[in-house]
Parts: structure tokens; C-alpha cells; sequence
């Protein structure tokens, strides 16, 4: 659980960096120093995760893995959103961490064990943090559509991707040895 602890505090400080210590950032390489530590941090948490050990509070039904399922979809959708500048992504602000966010509930609802809560409940809370240090960084302005770009056509290109890296995310967890769909 110690390797799973640090991944996840040391991916989490890498990514909050830039926002509440950037003179530290730049020391210690500026983006791609931050991009080597959250590589290592990524690897910290996979292997921690994966030879974790606690104690198991819930597991799978069909019913949460539907849901998990749902909310995952949303999840990916936030993340297409917020790099299309379709409707929504311009209508919420942190599109992609609220994306993290359920990303975090859907994966808490479906793996109730210690090493879920730290890892998934970790980041989650990371992206709670980011969004309160973007908030304090003043107002915020709304995205412009992208300009020459039919916003209907970009709502469609983002459902699209949604599917495409739904699907690739899914393929992924059975390579893994987890069955996403039950």
C-alpha cells in the first residue's frame, strides 16, 4: 500500500505544481521534469496497485457495473468536451476534472477495497484540489467555439471519439484481466 500511497501523492503534487508552485515546477525541470515524475508516479501506482492489500467492503453486481458503466461514458465524453470546445465543454467549467471526478465514483462504486479508495478516491481528490487552485486564480471566461468549425459537426466528432476510446479503454481492462461490461 506504501508504493500505491507515494504513486498517487507524487503524481498528484506533479500535476498541482504548475498551479500553486511553479517556481519549484521550473527547478525541477518545467514540463518535461513534471512529465518524468508523473511517469514515475504512474508506474508507482500501477505496481501499488496491483499489489495492494486491504480490506474488501463491496464488490461488482450488475447493477453498479451497469452504472459504472453509464458514468464512465460521461466520463470519456468530458474529456472529448473539454478538447472539442463542443456545448457542454463551453458551458461547464473543468470539464476534464469532473471527468475525473466520476471517472473517481465510477470506480469506487464498482471496487470497494482499500487500494480502490486510495488510488481512485486520491486522484479524485487531486482534481477536487486542481479545480479550487484554477478557481482562485480569478474569474472565469468562457471558451470560444472553434472558429470555421460547425458546432454540430464537433458534438459529433466528440460522440464519436467517446465510442472509439470507450471502446479502447474497455479492450484495455479485459487485456488486464477485468470485465468491464460483467
Amino acid at each position: 500500500m506504501i508504493i500505491l500511497t507515494l504513486g498517487v501523492l507524487l503524481w498528484s503534487l506533479a500535476h498541482l505544481m504548475g498551479r500553486v508552485a511553479p517556481g519549484l515546477r521550473d527547478r525541477l525541470g518545467g514540463r518535461a521534469g513534471m512529465g518524468l515524475i508523473s511517469l514515475t508516479a504512474t508506474a508507482l501506482m500501477v505496481f501499488g496497485y496491483r499489489a495492494a492489500e486491504g480490506e474488501f467492503y463491496w464488490g461488482r453486481d450488475p447493477m453498479t457495473t451497469g452504472i459504472n458503466n453509464l458514468l464512465m461514458l460521461v466520463s470519456v465524453y468530458l474529456f472529448a468536451a473539454a478538447g472539442m470546445k463542443t456545448k457542454v465543454g463551453r458551458m461547464i467549467r473543468h470539464p476534464m476534472l469532473w471527468g475525473v471526478v466520476i471517472w473517481t465514483f465510477a470506480h469506487i462504486l464498482v471496487n470497494g477495497d482499500t487500494p480502490s479508495f486510495v488510488l481512485f478516491g486520491g486522484i479524485g481528490i487531486w482534481a477536487l484540489l486542481q479545480m479550487l487552485a484554477i478557481n482562485r486564480m480569478g474569474p472565469w471566461q468562457r471558451p470560444e467555439p472553434r472558429p470555421g468549425k460547425s458546432p454540430a459537426r464537433m458534438e459529433v466528432i466528440a460522440i464519436l471519439g467517446t465510442l472509439v476510446v470507450y471502446g479502447a479503454i474497455a479492450a484495455a481492462h479485459y487485456a488486464l484481466g477485468y470485465a468491464v461490461f460483467g
